[in-house]
């Protein structure tokens, strides 16, 4: 047949999804600005309700492509490589917070001047005990990164499903115990957002970090469902290593986090 086809690749018909997504995500920029500016949200909100919107539609087309056969090996290399770029990005916007961070602790100024030497943490900055709810923290997380790593292994190695929607049952219920961890320690915290530098890299950084902890459990969660549904095989689930490897990721950046700002930066 002279429309046939004779290769390995998925060829995309045109879509609409990057332009509503650009549309959409220039509207919510703007809008944050102006929300900032003005305290007027709606062109934020409405922006942000296209960005999911986008987010739903686009990535229930990328699964129906899975399941009708169009993510061959070679198009799940291509997927594998998408979410490796798409980590190394992530890798790069945690390491301005992290130069915030180490520049104004070594070399911190005193009273907004860059000629009086400071201290680090600022006068008036009462830092977390690192041992105590922080060490729970980081326990539940890399327990949630054992119990992903169990569920992988059973699909991979022995293909059990049963045991994969358990493990990825323990690894959701403990990335939601961490945002609710999270949520009660800045309810405690001694200092705000505005509280001098200290406070502004503090809660910049781990709540940025608490903000991928939801997106990766929301994204461990659409895995189970998948699961749960009877998708993804033990050939192909290239969702659910990208889930993975965005959790290891998130876990190894809080690993990260907790030596730099909760022990050494205190």
């Amino acid at each position: 047949m002279a429309h046939a086809k004779n290769h390995d690749y998925h060829i995309l018909p045109p879509s609409l999804w990057p332009f509503i997504c650009a549309v959409s995500t220039f509207a919510m920029l703007t809008g944050g600005v102006m929300w900032m500016k003005t305290g007027t949200p709606w062109l934020f909100l409405i922006g942000l309700a296209g960005v999911l919107y986008v987010m739903w539609g686009w990535w229930s087309d990328v699964v129906h492509e899975g399941q009708t056969g169009d993510h061959t090996p070679v198009v799940q290399i291509g997927l594998r490589y998408g979410v490796i770029l798409f980590i190394m990005s992530e890798v790069m916007f945690f390491a301005a917070w992290f130069w915030a961070f180490f520049k104004n602790a070594l070399y911190p100024m005193g009273e907004m001047s860059p000629i009086k030497d400071g201290v680090w943490p600022p006068e008036g900055i009462e830092t977390f005990d690192p041992w105590h709810l922080p060490l729970i923290n980081t326990l539940v997380l890399l327990l949630s990164g054992v119990a992903v790593t169990w569920a992988h292994h059973a699909l991979v190695h022995d293909n059990d499903r049963k045991t994969v929607i358990r493990g990825l049952i323990v690894a959701v219920i403990l990335g939601v115990c961490f945002t609710i961890l999270q949520a009660y320690e800045y309810s405690h915290a001694a200092f705000g957002l505005s509280d001098t530098v200290y406070g502004g890299v503090f809660f910049m950084a781990t709540g940025f970090h608490g903000f991928h902890v939801i997106i990766g459990t929301i994204f461990l969660l659409v895995c189970l469902v998948r699961f749960s549904r009877g998708q993804m095989t033990q050939t192909q689930h290239v969702g659910f290593e990208a889930a993975a490897w965005y959790w290891h990721f998130v876990d190894v950046v809080w690993l990260f986090l907790f030596a730099a700002i909760y022990i050494w930066g205190r």
